[in-house]
């Protein structure tokens, strides 16, 4: 499957875009083959495709780009605020952390989230170190269809950051056994990927066994040498990985990094 032949694009650069921001659309302009038929709206983002090979279920490989590890993780809601807070201050600001997306998807994804808005989010995404590719939900109740739809927009919107310069690195989820056919592809083998454990897993016992399964799949299929934690690490299947001289990487979560704030004052 390939969208290079039937590309559609209204990339347009905002006047009212810091010079960052307009280089990294520019940027991603020209990266993309724009041919326009009139009236034609590309809803489908098949612009970021142009370029990108696929798995045999159709999930476009998404490359690591990133050189090294975090030196910090925020969500995209810190994310938002962190760019709202320092924009009019200085237009080409750096902030030292990478951006995930292990958040609940209406913070994220819908009309006006990072999926429709794409060129919004790159704006954002550019003043931070990197990004953890979004983690759009693979719920076990969910059709099967729209798991491998998530993990296909997982991967393409990644591919597509990468490509426009920033630094990536994959987010991996994976639901209940039917889902390894799929759910690991397009990321690459013995490079850094990440993961997280906020919410139910593991934390709910009653879930830990399906997410215990698909880390040491993943570990088999993968065989990355540094797993990346948003959030708690301290279970034994982590200890296991760490004692096969896996490196194991934890980052705490937004709500542990203010629960530890309220307890030092």
């Amino acid at each position: 499957m390939s969208f290079t032949n039937n590309h559609f694009s209204e990339n347009k650069s905002d006047p009212n875009s810091t010079a960052k921001e307009a280089n990294a659309l520019k940027k991603s302009q020209n990266n993309d083959i724009i041919k326009v038929r009139n009236g034609c709206k590309d809803i489908w983002n098949a612009y970021m495709a142009n370029g990108a090979i696929y798995s045999p279920h159709d999930i476009p490989f998404c490359p690591t780009t990133a050189a090294e590890l975090p030196h910090g993780i925020v969500t995209w809601e810190e994310a938002k605020a962190i760019y709202k807070k320092n924009i009019s201050v200085k237009s080409d600001f750096m902030y030292d952390a990478f951006v995930c997306f292990y958040i609940d998807d209406y913070k994220f994804d819908g009309p006006r989230g990072i999926w429709h808005d794409a060129e919004h989010a790159l704006a954002v995404l550019c003043h931070f170190s990197g990004v953890i590719t979004p983690d759009f939900s693979t719920y076990q109740d969910f059709p099967e269809p729209l798991k491998i739809y998530a993990t296909y927009r997982m991967r393409l919107m990644g591919y597509w950051l990468g490509r426009n310069g920033l630094a990536v690195i994959n987010n991996v989820r994976w639901g209940t056994e039917e889902t390894y056919s799929y759910c690991f592809d397009g990321i690459q083998k013995n490079s850094v990927v990440c993961i997280g454990t906020v919410g139910g897993s593991p934390r709910k016992y009653v879930d830990r066994d399906r997410f215990e399964n698909g880390l040491h799949e993943m570990v088999r299929a993968l065989q990355p040498h540094t797993i990346i934690v948003y959030g708690s690490a301290n279970y034994p299947c982590f200890d296991k990985l760490i004692d096969q001289s896996l490196k194991v990487v934890a980052y705490p979560s937004h709500t542990a990094s203010a629960f530890e704030k309220r307890r030092a004052r």
